[in-house]
């Protein structure tokens, strides 16, 4: 990865708002030791935020954009958190990941924000790489059944398909069928603000 400073590190307004109703429900699910996988860690405000408030877990951010690189990279030099690792540069659709094992894996507002194949592959890495009894966590927008649950979702789909055709909120039932596909089964949906959802499956 390049060089960078902490100017690099960038703020997202959405991680203020969602990072206490996700750890509430992280602190349930996730097991007290081992190593966290976060998939398209974004600015990396989150995996800094998380990794602080569970010390006894090693926690790997990681994202394909390399702009996200620098930033998770400059947060995490600004926190020095002895257990939040080096970024890595990691696309969920490839068929091979830079990560042999994990414990869990985090994927926030990765989902519909997205192509299809992205999910697929988080998916199938999932399967892959998580230990038995392992846990997948994801946390965004989803349809149920087919239908919106929210017509502030249905006007945020409408948006994400404008800015790119290849995004959307997805459906529940195709996103669980595809994890059982992969070894995975949908343990819990939790309802949470703003008409998102926070899905636990578990291997």
């Amino acid at each position: 990865m390049k060089t960078f400073s902490t100017q690099d590190a960038q703020a997202s307004p959405s991680v203020a708002r969602n990072r206490n109703p996700i750890l509430s429900v992280l602190r349930r699910v996730l097991p007290p030791t081992g190593t966290v996988l976060e998939i398209a860690s974004g600015t990396g405000e989150h995996a800094v935020y998380f990794a602080a408030a569970f010390p006894g877990l090693t926690w790997q951010p990681s994202d394909q954009d390399e702009q996200a690189l620098r930033s998770i990279a400059a947060h995490r030099a600004i926190s020095r958190l002895l257990n939040l690792r080096a970024p890595l540069s990691l696309d969920a659709a490839a068929p091979e990941w830079p990560v042999e094992q994990a414990n869990a894996i985090v994927a926030i507002n990765m989902v519909h924000i997205s192509p299809w194949r992205a999910t697929q592959g988080l998916m199938a890495g999932a399967g892959r790489v998580l230990s038995p009894g392992g846990v997948l966590y994801l946390y965004g927008a989803y349809k149920e059944n087919g239908a919106h649950t929210a017509l502030s979702n249905d006007a945020f789909d409408q948006d994400l398909r404008r800015r790119n055709p290849e995004w959307g909120v997805r459906d529940l039932p195709e996103v669980a069928e595809l994890a059982e596909a992969n070894g995975l089964s949908l343990a819990e949906r939790v309802p949470m603000p703003a008409n998102n959802l926070s899905l636990i499956f578990q291997k």
